[in-house]
C-alpha cells in the first residue's frame, strides 16, 4: 500500500500571512516616531527652554512604559497559543487578565511618577527653567501612563488574536488627535486659552484615554461575544505578571546594551562623534521597525502554530520568516549604504559631523542583514513563549558587548563592535537556541 504523498508547504499562504500582519504593524511602529515628532515641533515653538524640557520628560516617560513591552509582548503569545488550540474563549480570557496586569502596573506607575517626578527631573542636572517645564509636563502626562500600558496589553490581545489593523487604526487615530489637541490647547483656540507646556501633556493623556478606550471596547465585545469572564482573575493575572519578570529582563538588557554604547562615545569621542553617534542610532531604530514589524507577525504565528500543536509546521513558517527577515536586512541595508554619502547633509552642516556619519552608516549597513535574522528570532522565541532563554541570553551578550564598547577607540570601531559583539552575538546564541527542540513546547498553555 503507497503512502499518501505529502503536500509541499504553502510558502505563498505563508507569505500573505506574513504581510497581513506585517503590513500594518509596520504602519503602527512609524506613526508612533512620526507623531512625537510633530509633538515636537508644537512645543518647540514656545521656546528652547520648553523643548529641552519635552526632551527629559520624554526620556522618562519612554522608560516607564518601555520597561512595560512585556504587556503587548507577552499578551500576544499567550492568546496566540489559546487560538491555535482553538479554544477562543480561553484566548481572551488569557487577554482580559493581561488588561488587569496594566491597569494594575499603570495604577502603580502614575502614583509612584507623580510624586517622583521632580526627583526624576532633576536627575538630569538641568537648569531650573528647564527642570521646572519638564516637571509640569511631567506630572500631568504620568496620569496617561495606565491608558498607554492598556493600550500595550489591548494590541498584544489583537495581535494574538491575528489582527494588526485595530491597533494600527488606533495609533493613527490617537497620534492625530494628539497632534490636534497639543495645537489647541498650546496655543489656545477661541474661547479656550493658551495653556503652553501643560497643554499639550493634558493634549496627550486625553488622546491616549481615547485611543486605550477605543482598544478596550473592541476587545470586550469579542470577550462578551465569546463568553469570557470580564472581571479580574488572580490566578490569570499572576502567570501573566510571572511570565512577564523574564521580558523585563530581556527587555533591560537591550537597554543597558544601548546605554553602554552612548555612554562609550561620551567619554572617548569628540562632540561631533556624539553628534555623529546620535544620528545613525537614530536611523539605526527607524529601519528596525520594518524588520520589527516581521517580528510581530512571527510572535503571533509562532504561537498560534504552536498552539495547535504543530511543531513541524513551526519550524517551517520560522523558516520562512527567516528568508523574511534576512531579505528585509538586505534591502534596508543597501538603502542606508546607497543613501550614506547623503543623508548627513538632511541633518547636520557640520562637516566633521557628516564624514563620521558617512563612515559609521556603512558599518551600519552591513549589519543590516543580520539585524533582520536576530528580529525575527527574537519574536519566534517570545511567540514561544521563551522568554527565560532570552533574559538569560540578553544578559549573556551584554557581558560580552560591554567590554568591546568600551574598549572602542574611535567610534567606527565601537559601531563595529556593536555589529559583531552586539548583534552577532545575539544572533549566535538565537540561531543555537531555533536549532534546538527545547522550545517547541506545544498546546494551548506553558504552565
Amino acid at each position: 500500500m503507497r503512502s499518501r504523498p505529502v503536500p509541499p508547504p504553502d510558502h505563498r499562504g505563508t507569505d500573505r500571512e506574513i504581510l497581513r500582519l506585517a503590513v500594518p504593524a509596520f504602519l503602527a511602529l512609524v506613526a508612533e516616531p512620526l507623531f512625537l515628532l510633530a509633538d515636537a515641533a508644537v512645543i518647540g515653538h514656545l521656546g528652547t527652554p520648553e523643548l529641552a524640557g519635552l526632551g527629559i520628560a520624554g526620556a522618562i516617560l519612554q522608560t516607564a512604559v518601555g520597561l512595560c513591552v512585556f504587556l503587548a509582548y507577552g499578551t500576544t503569545a499567550s492568546v496566540a497559543r489559546r487560538v491555535g488550540a482553538g479554544d477562543l474563549r480561553a484566548a481572551l480570557a488569557q487577554g482580559v487578565d493581561g488588561l488587569w496586569l496594566a491597569v494594575l502596573i499603570g495604577a502603580l506607575t502614575t502614583v509612584v511618577g507623580v510624586l517622583s517626578a521632580p526627583a526624576l527631573v532633576g536627575a538630569f542636572g538641568a537648569g531650573p527653567e528647564v527642570a521646572g517645564h519638564a516637571t509640569s509636563y511631567l506630572r500631568i502626562a504620568f496620569l496617561g501612563t495606565t491608558p498607554l500600558l492598556v493600550m500595550l496589553a489591548a494590541t498584544g490581545v489583537l495581535r494574538g488574536l491575528q489582527d494588526t489593523r485595530t491597533p494600527l487604526v488606533a495609533a493613527v487615530g490617537g497620534n492625530l488627535l494628539n497632534v490636534a489637541l497639543n495645537v489647541t490647547l498650546v496655543y489656545g483656540l477661541g474661547p479656550l486659552p493658551a495653556l503652553g507646556m501643560p497643554g499639550a501633556a493634558v493634549g496627550s493623556v486625553v488622546a491616549q484615554m481615547l485611543a486605550a478606550a477605543y482598544l478596550l471596547a473592541v476587545v470586550t465585545r469579542a470577550a462578551r461575544r465569546e463568553g469570557a469572564p470580564l472581571g479580574p482573575d488572580l490566578p490569570g493575572i499572576r502567570v501573566a505578571a510571572h511570565a512577564a519578570v523574564a521580558l523585563v529582563v530581556r527587555t533591560l538588557t537591550l537597554r543597558a546594551a544601548l546605554l553602554v554604547t552612548t555612554y562609550a562615545v561620551t567619554q572617548t569621542g569628540s562632540d561631533a562623534d556624539l553628534a555623529a553617534h546620535q544620528l545613525a542610532m537614530t536611523l539605526w531604530t527607524f529601519l528596525a521597525f520594518a524588520l520589527d514589524a516581521v517580528a510581530i507577525a512571527a510572535q503571533a504565528i509562532t504561537g498560534r502554530f504552536l498552539g495547535a500543536g504543530d511543531a513541524p509546521g513551526t519550524r517551517r513558517v520560522t523558516q520562512r520568516m527567516l528568508r523574511w527577515g534576512v531579505v528585509s536586512g538586505v534591502v534596508t541595508g543597501v538603502a542606508l549604504a546607497l543613501a550614506s554619502p547623503v543623508l548627513g547633509h538632511l541633518f547636520t552642516r557640520d562637516a566633521d559631523v557628516v564624514d563620521r556619519l558617512g563612515t559609521v552608516l556603512l558599518v551600519a549597513a552591513l549589519a543590516q542583514p543580520v539585524a533582520g535574522v536576530v528580529f525575527v528570532l527574537d519574536g519566534v522565541l517570545i511567540g514561544a513563549g521563551d522568554g527565560t532563554y532570552l533574559a538569560w541570553a540578553g544578559l549573556l551578550v551584554l557581558v560580552v558587548y560591554t567590554p568591546l564598547a568600551l574598549l572602542a577607540p574611535t567610534l567606527t570601531w565601537l559601531w563595529v563592535a556593536f555589529a559583531t559583539g552586539f548583534m552577532l552575538s545575539r544572533g549566535a546564541v538565537l540561531l543555537h537556541r531555533a536549532r534546538g527542540e527545547a522550545w517547541l513546547v506545544t498546546g494551548a498553555s506553558l504552565r
